[in-house]
């Protein structure tokens, strides 16, 4: 059962969060980005400049509405949610469990112990994961190979597209290259431009989704009852 405040609203944010959130709103420069995106839109870049404490990120954000519709959508209807790191996974977690119980899932789980030749551990567990889990969204924060695996078998139609990419991988090695190829992929996706990114960002930004999603069912009028 939706645990509710003495308002009537759910309880998932903590007072701190909330005070967060409203000093970001504040901030000239994030009042001016704020303002031409919708709720959804507003809610993952909210929630990535609480995390990072970096107004800066909304010029680097790319974040369609399209894309928030379609993630809110799986994540709501109980999509498997795959990610990169077992960081990013265990952020995810607590929110998932929380509002869909979503499974959450680390590449990791199915990388081998050691890297093949010319490639990565996350790349060949994206790959092992792909052939055995179909998840709806998927994280890719700090390993742009991942990222390229998951582009590759998707364009081979080796797999379907996931509903939702949130590309955020970190650095400067393959990272830029691996972001232009997911703008180009016709993918649904979000993404951060340049070399910003990490496992809390795209946590932070699925964990958005996760939120609005729960909000939006908790506050949805209750269907009718059939008649008998």
């Amino acid at each position: 059962m939706l645990k509710l405040r003495p308002s009537g609203g759910p309880l998932l944010d903590h007072p701190i969060f909330c005070e967060s959130l409203r000093l970001i709103r504040e901030l000239p420069e994030t009042a001016a980005a704020l303002a031409p995106l919708s709720p959804m839109q507003q809610d993952v870049l909210l929630r990535l400049i609480h995390s990072s404490g970096d107004p800066a990120l909304a010029a680097d954000l790319v974040c369609p509405a399209t894309a928030c519709t379609a993630g809110l959508a799986a994540l709501a209807a109980g999509a498997p949610i795959l990610t990169d790191t077992a960081m990013a996974a265990a952020a995810v977690a607590p929110m998932a469990l929380r509002t869909f119980a979503n499974q959450v899932r680390s590449v990791l789980e199915w990388a081998p112990e050691q890297a093949p030749n010319g490639s990565t551990r996350t790349a060949a567990g994206m790959a092992a994961a792909l052939a055995e889990l179909r998840p709806g969204v998927v994280l890719i924060g700090s390993a742009p190979t991942a990222l390229e695996v998951l582009l590759e078998l998707v364009a081979s139609k080796a797999l379907p597209a996931p509903a939702l990419v949130i590309g955020m991988p970190v650095g400067f090695v393959g990272v830029a290259q691996s972001k232009r190829h997911l703008a180009e992929s016709g993918l649904v996706h979000i993404r951060l431009e340049g070399s910003k990114g990490g496992a809390a960002l795209v946590a932070a930004a699925c964990n958005a989704l996760l939120r609005a999603a729960w909000l939006q069912a908790a506050c949805a009028p209750p269907a009718p009852t059939p008649s008998p």
